[in-house]
């Protein structure tokens, strides 16, 4: 886990509070969280990334309490996202923008057929030629894509970079592409995390979803929340989302938050003891 600087001034807006007050008082109530740039702060090599010391322990007190449930939503192969978020054991895990899916003990892998498997082998070599060409740039494997890292390359080297794979794949049948931060996603398996957020919700029967996500394609996840749901952005950046924070630090805070709340709404009751 990543430990992070001395506590800084309340950072909850009094309308994130309310909103939070109120999802808390939910039947039952899903609380999902994207971990690179949420959970997690960015970092330059994807290995090195940790949840902060708080919003690991909150998570875990959270899928400690009667009907709640808590889940990973990442853009990570979810081999990656388990060794680098430590999730608690309850912790409901959806990897590769929800084309892998840990519902528990049993959870079936994916599965690629033939033609897939030498789509994804066409992709990477593809991606592997552009790469090295381009400075700074690495590849990352998932079971279901190639994702062409950027953020270590100069700005118009890494420009160039999309560019060229987009000119290649993007149309290509078969083949799916996303935009991230300093990233581009490939993937021969349509999915995207905002049908990871309709998957949970009928899943788990949650009456009420909490999400938070600082990435482009946790919009997705933003846009698939209801009314009675609380979507948070983390960061800058455009969002459909109602909310906003500007950092991890304050996702701790906001799962503390979220945890406290929940603690009283639950108090007494014994269903999930």
């Amino acid at each position: 886990m990543t430990p992070e600087p001395a506590t800084p001034p309340l950072s909850l807006s009094p309308e994130l509070l309310d909103a939070v007050r109120r999802i808390a008082g939910t039947d039952h109530l899903l609380v999902a969280m994207d971990f690179d740039g949420t959970i997690s702060p960015l970092v330059d090599h994807a290995d090195d990334a940790r949840p902060l010391q708080r919003s690991a322990a909150a998570l875990v007190e959270l899928a400690k309490l009667p009907r709640t449930t808590t889940a990973l939503i990442s853009g990570r192969a979810l081999a990656s996202l388990r060794a680098v978020a430590s999730p608690p054991e309850d912790t409901l895990l959806i990897g590769s923008h929800g084309a892998e899916a840990w519902m528990g003990p049993g959870s079936a892998k994916l599965q690629l057929d033939d033609a897939q498997r030498e789509l994804l082998a066409e992709v990477r070599g593809v991606l592997a030629g552009i790469s090295d060409e381009a400075p700074g740039t690495v590849l990352e494997d998932k079971p279901a894509g190639v994702v062409l890292h950027t953020r270590l390359a100069a700005d118009d080297v890494a420009e160039d970079a999309v560019a060229a794979a987009r000119t290649v794949l993007e149309g290509r049948p078969g083949v799916f592409l996303k935009n991230g931060k300093r990233v581009l996603e490939t993937s021969v398996v349509h999915s995207s995390k905002g049908e990871a957020v309709e998957f949970l919700r009928q899943a788990t029967a949650a009456t009420g979803i909490l999400f938070a996500g600082d990435d482009v394609t946790d919009e997705d996840a933003i846009a698939r929340l209801g009314p009675g749901d609380v979507g948070v952005k983390v960061g800058l950046d455009f969002t459909q989302a109602e909310f906003r924070v500007e950092a991890p630090l304050y996702v701790a805070e906001l799962l503390e938050t979220v945890l406290r709340e929940r603690r009283r709404e639950v108090a007494g009751d014994t269903s999930h003891m």
